[in-house]
């Protein structure tokens, strides 16, 4: 079986879907299926390159904003992508973006199938511009994904529930099926010691752009009780980083809290660290798909609070009521935290349960799910043939 998959960024660093995309091919050559890659050419000359390498194209106005948020468009050219398509048994459209668009109309000609998966709503590309609530441009970009690249498809994985049902609503023509973008797990001989730390350590990750809404745990330091007694840390980069560390001197300059607010950049390795030296995982995110690094989280031991959100799927890892709040409300959030800070012997139990929840989200299962619907995108093929 020989499949392509098709990615604006492949090699894109800091860019949640790339890194998902990166490690579902990964999984499915374990699993035996040839894969290569159409993608934008690998920015490090001495780094990987995908299989069919593509040049950059720029987006007038909107360049800089593009690239800060960790995403790069590669330039449609026809002449590699039939090359790709000629190679090809079955198409894995990853994103909705105009290169997609051109490759789904150059395989239907063909005769390659095609199959996709749902990563980003359009209300994630909105909200950099201040417009994800603008119903005109969410629903007019909903209906050109859907005409041009969803129902193109054979069968297109929702990495969610959440997602499968806004599809349904929007009355997408593929068979819909749930499969997590799954994550890697942890080895059974992975160490998952807390590391001591004095400092009560609340910690959220994430890209430093609108709709993560960072800023809505900044604010609720302001109506935390035990704001002096937390340290606070972002980790992630982006184009926001500029205001929210403005807010976060502000809060400090007026008193709310004591320690200044820890902004950095980590590796995995350094990641992993961080969660097994706090105590409490934020996720404020108003607009996620699967939201797999909360998860990350967890599997740490970390209990978290997550912003139960229309477009969110995040809250699908939380237990219970205790680790959930209302979308951008700075304050039931900041109760949150208060409580969780008050009941540390609960906050251990938890940990213990959470730390457990990474095995239903494993990536090796995710990877035999999309073999099976590999599998099954081309058995559909063959009986219309016949």
């Amino acid at each position: 079986m020989k499949v392509l998959f098709v990615v604006n960024g492949f090699y894109a660093k800091g860019n949640g879907l790339s890194a998902s995309a990166r490690r579902t091919v990964d999984y499915l050559r374990e699993l035996g299926v040839e894969i290569r890659v159409l993608s934008l050419v690998n920015d490090d000359p001495n780094g990987p390159q995908p299989d069919y390498p593509l040049p950059p194209v720029n987006i007038p106005i909107f360049e800089k904003l593009v690239e800060r948020q960790g995403y790069r468009f590669a330039h449609s050219d026809k002449k590699v992508i039939k090359e790709a398509l000629q190679w090809a048994d079955l198409l894995h459209i990853e994103e909705p973006f105009w290169l997609q668009v051109v490759v789904c109309r150059m395989a239907k000609k063909m005769g390659v199938p095609c199959v996709g998966t749902y990563h980003l709503h359009p209300e994630n590309l909105f909200s950099s511009i201040h417009m994800r609530k603008s119903r005109y441009l969410n629903c007019s970009t909903m209906l050109f994904w859907r005409r041009t690249v969803f129902n193109k498809c054979l069968i297109l994985q929702c990495p969610t529930q959440n997602v499968k049902e806004r599809l349904e609503k929007w009355n997408f023509k593929p068979e819909l099926r749930v499969i997590s973008n799954g994550m890697i797990p942890d080895d059974e001989n992975t160490d998952k010691t807390k590391i001591p730390h004095d400092i009560f350590t609340v910690v959220s990750t994430g890209r430093y752009s609108i709709e993560k809404d960072q800023k809505t745990l900044l604010r609720a330091m302001k109506y935390c009780r035990h704001a002096k007694e937390i340290q606070l840390v972002l980790a992630g980069r982006g184009p926001r980083e500029a205001y929210l560390k403005k807010l976060a001197s502000s809060i400090l300059e007026e008193g709310f809290i004591k320690y200044p607010v820890k902004f950095c950049f980590c590796t995995t390795d350094e990641l992993r660290k961080l969660y097994l030296g706090s105590d409490l995982y934020i996720h404020c995110a108003t607009v996620e798909v699967e939201g797999l690094s909360c998860t990350e989280a967890l599997g740490c031991g970390l209990v978290p609070v997550i912003a139960k959100a229309k477009f969110s799927a995040t809250s699908q890892f939380a237990l219970d009521e205790r680790s959930l709040f209302k979308e951008e409300d700075s304050r039931e959030l900041a109760q949150k935290i208060d409580w969780w800070f008050e009941h540390r012997e609960e906050l251990e139990k938890q940990s213990v349960k959470y730390a457990n929840l990474d095995l239903k989200y494993d990536i090796r299962e995710s990877a035999k799910q999309l073999l099976k619907m590999y599998q099954d995108a081309l058995t559909l093929v063959a009986k219309v043939d016949k």
